[in-house]
């Protein structure tokens, strides 16, 4: 296990699951693969298959039919699997915290490792969300 999180601080695959978001935050997921941003540079790249992933990108609000669906994802990726929440929506159900249809959070759902918060994020802050994720697992690898 200590060579799998060792593998993921050089080379990210990342799956994106969509929780009924409102588009704007897998927009700016969108524009963070482009050659703008050009994160493949560091090793990320989109995976087309949660079994070939090594991070899930969760965004929007899980709702009664996207909650399983979303712990049926989680269950099948490879473990150890790295959990984002991208967008205010997936950190805290911000303006749907009442909602009839939003049971819960995404943390409270799956494990989440890290938060990007704003809504949508800025490319910037995805980026910089991802890189604080990579220092977790490298301080993390470095006390097993």
């Amino acid at each position: 296990m200590n060579i799998k999180l060792k593998a993921l601080t050089k080379s990210l695959w990342v799956f994106h699951a969509a929780a009924s978001p409102c588009n704007n935050c897998d927009i700016e997921i969108l524009d963070v693969l482009t050659p703008r941003h050009d994160v493949e540079r560091f090793g990320i790249t989109l995976a087309g298959s949660v079994r070939h992933a090594d991070v899930l990108l969760v965004t929007g609000v899980p709702n009664y039919k996207s909650k399983g669906i979303l712990k049926r994802l989680y269950e099948q990726a490879p473990k150890p699997c790295l959990v984002i929440a991208i967008g205010s929506c997936a950190c805290g159900r911000i303006m749907f915290r009442e909602s009839y249809n939003s049971p819960c959070p995404v943390d409270e759902v799956i494990p989440v490792d890290a938060y990007v918060p704003g809504c949508p994020p800025k490319p910037e802050a995805i980026i910089a969300g991802v890189v604080k994720l990579i220092e977790k697992v490298k301080h993390t690898t470095s006390k097993v």
